[in-house]
């Protein structure tokens, strides 16, 4: 048995993924700082702000590293108040 090869179609997809560059924007009036975004994330970009509290007297979580996220989505995923949203672009290279 011979396997089929259809020869007059080109895949003219790209051979490689695009690089994605994510950002993160945080609710800080909504986040309780309970701190599993910071234990998801694995490029460890978030952090519990130093000595900040929101109106309700928790302290919230903001992301130290900008350039560094990937927009994997870790975060908003185990956020239980949903106060994390994640934004993706494609980096031209």
């Amino acid at each position: 048995m011979v396997p089929y090869h259809d020869n007059h179609t080109t895949d003219k997809r790209p051979s490689t993924m695009a690089k994605m560059k994510g950002a993160i924007t945080i609710n800080t009036e909504r986040c309780k700082g309970c701190s599993l975004c910071v234990a998801a994330c694995p490029l460890n970009i978030i952090e519990l702000a130093d000595k900040m509290v929101n109106r309700r007297g928790y302290r919230y979580v903001e992301q130290v590293n900008q350039d560094a996220c990937t927009g994997c989505t870790s975060c908003a995923i185990v956020c239980p108040d949903g106060c994390i949203t994640v934004y993706r672009k494609k980096v031209e290279s």
